[in-house]
């Protein structure tokens, strides 16, 4: 069987991310997938959308079942905005409204933005103590 170059390199990217680096990339899985829910959306391709959206939940889903909420009060929060944001694509989904997914997408990318900015300065205050 013939490898496909461009899994195998992205499969070693996911093998030696960082748990930063990580997240960051469920963030950005989700936010592509909530972009093309959109254009399917407004293109009218209602299955497609369907598809995009479940995908952007999954990813979701993976975030909330990875925070240990035991570690206090932002995991627990984080864990109540992501069920909200899942709620919020349900909605969207049934009714075919992109307005939920553009809100969803926009939380996400402020989210993103956020963790984005921890995760460099944590690279940052490592490579100054090495």
């Amino acid at each position: 069987m013939i490898s496909n170059p461009i899994q195998t390199y992205q499969e070693s990217q996911l093998e030696t991310a960082s748990q930063g680096k990580l997240l960051l990339m469920l963030y950005d899985g989700a936010i592509r997938f909530l972009t093309q829910a959109h254009q399917s959306l407004e293109n009218r391709k209602f299955q497609d959308a369907h598809n995009y959206i479940l995908r952007a939940e999954d990813i979701i889903t993976e975030l909330m079942a990875s925070l240990k909420l035991d570690a206090g009060e932002v995991a627990v929060n984080l864990f109540r905005l992501y069920e909200y944001f899942n709620w919020r694509l349900i909605q969207s989904n049934i009714k075919r409204d992109p307005r939920g997914v553009l809100e969803v997408q926009a939380r996400l990318r402020e989210l993103r933005e956020a963790w984005g900015e921890a995760v460099k300065n944590i690279g940052a205050q490592r490579s100054g103590a090495a």
